[in-house]
């Protein structure tokens, strides 16, 4: 599967982004989707994550009540809906796929396909 990330950009402290990813091919409903972020000089991070039909859905405490994350198998496309965004939130945020059974969700080695990151911004 090819993942293709946007929706980043800059915006104010307090602030909403909608984030997407959409995949290729037909069998998008068959991975588990995850958001992982990476900010200057740190390593990257799990965000969240959603099982295959959007039932269960996992966030980093950091993002919790914050951010949601959604996805459309129709569509074959992955969301991370970021509101109240702070500074600190600043980062490349990448879209990644795994068929990993069962998935932990927040393991960055567990996910085979990464999605080219977008850019977000948060000024103070």
């Amino acid at each position: 599967v090819q993942l293709q990330a946007s929706g980043g950009g800059l915006v104010q402290t307090g602030g909403s982004l909608r984030l997407s990813c959409a995949a290729s091919g037909r069998t998008f409903g068959s991975y588990v989707m995850g958001w992982f972020r990476q900010a200057p000089g740190k390593e990257r991070e799990f965000v969240a994550g959603i099982s295959w039909s959007g039932g269960t859905t996992y966030y980093a405490d950091s993002v919790k009540g914050r951010f949601t994350i959604a996805r459309d198998n129709a569509k074959s496309t992955a969301y991370l809906q970021m509101n109240s965004l702070k500074p600190e939130d600043t980062a490349v945020y990448s879209c990644a796929a795994t068929r990993v059974v069962p998935p932990s969700y927040y393991n960055i080695d567990e996910y085979d396909y990464w999605g080219k990151g977008t850019q977000v911004t948060v000024s103070s």
